[in-house]
Parts: structure tokens; C-alpha cells; sequence
């Protein structure tokens, strides 16, 4: 009976082991660590683009942030607020990458 208790733990113990390797490796996972900074980014950029005069109102921009990569979309004015929104986001520390998907608010 020792044996198979033995046997049991050493078997949960490697399963332990090999399910949290497993997590780590998968691109599609994020720490913690990697979720809380996400978000104090995503906040940043959303205060930045608020902040700018150039944008107008900001509210029509949404910020989407994933491993330091700032994911715009949404509606704006004109092509120049599109570039400048992508300018105010590469100006913010901690940012690795815009992808902007912003677009131009069509003709009502």
C-alpha cells in the first residue's frame, strides 16, 4: 500500500509539472504579470488620446491592448485624426506596436 501511495504522489507531482510547462509555452496565455501591465497601458492610452487636442472627443477610439501591442478602433472625423490617434499612441511609453483600425466615420 505504501508503494502505490508513493507511486501516486510522484505521478501527480510530474502531472503538476508538465500542465503548468504546458501554460507557460501556449502564446495565447498571459501571466499575471503580463495582464496587469496590459491594462495600466491600455489605460495610458486611453488618457493620451482623451487628452489630445487634436483628436476632439475620444470616445468613438477604442484601445485594445495585448502584450504591449495597441490595437485601435473605431470611427473619427478624417483621415488626419486616424494618423495623428496612431502618433499620440506611439508616443506613449511601454507601447510596442499600433495596429490601427480606425476609420474614417462615413457621410451621414
Amino acid at each position: 500500500m505504501t508503494f502505490l501511495k508513493l507511486f501516486g504522489a510522484v505521478m501527480v507531482a510530474v502531472s503538476l509539472g508538465l500542465s503548468a510547462c504546458a501554460s507557460k509555452d501556449d502564446p495565447s496565455k498571459r501571466s499575471t504579470g503580463e495582464f496587469s501591465s496590459d491594462a495600466a497601458l491600455n489605460a495610458k492610452v486611453k488618457t493620451a488620446i482623451a487628452k489630445d487636442a487634436g483628436l476632439g472627443s475620444a470616445s468613438a477610439i477604442n484601445v485594445n491592448t495585448y502584450r504591449g501591442v495597441v490595437q485601435l478602433s473605431g470611427f473619427v472625423d478624417s483621415q488626419d485624426k486616424i494618423k495623428r490617434a496612431e502618433e499620440v499612441v506611439r508616443s506613449v511609453e511601454g507601447v510596442q506596436r499600433v495596429e490601427n483600425g480606425v476609420k474614417v466615420r462615413p457621410a451621414s
